[in-house]
């Protein structure tokens, strides 16, 4: 499985992004799949994360209420809508997928990563 993360960019405080994971090799509809970021300086950290059927999702609480996270199956994808976007939401994003259907928040739980796209977020 190959995952390929887009959609990141540059955003005013208080503005909106959505990224893309977009996985290829085979499907992932069985897959849980998350998202983690990392900020300069800091370990990565988990964001939100949907098992496999896109009916329980989870987030951290740093954006919960903020952030949404759903998938298409029928094209191997999976999306973070981000609003409200705070200076401390910048990041490198990267989405990861677990062949346990409902994943978990602990990196260890994650067989594939995909590479990350950058979050900026400006005061």
């Amino acid at each position: 499985v190959q995952l390929q993360a887009s959609g990141g960019g540059l955003v005013q405080a208080g503005g909106s992004l959505r990224l893309s994971c977009a996985a290829s090799g085979r499907t992932v509809s069985t897959y849980a799949i998350a998202w983690f970021r990392q900020a300069p300086g800091k370990e990565r950290e988990f964001v939100a994360i949907i098992d496999w059927t896109g009916g329980s999702t989870s987030f951290a609480d740093s954006v919960k209420g903020r952030f949404t996270i759903s998938r298409d199956n029928a094209k191997n994808t999976v999306y973070l809508q981000m609003n409200s976007l705070k200076p401390e939401d910048t990041a490198v994003y990267c989405c990861a997928a677990s062949r346990l259907r409902f994943g978990g928040r602990k990196e260890d739980f994650y067989d594939y990563w995909g590479q990350g796209t950058q979050v900026t977020v400006s005061s």
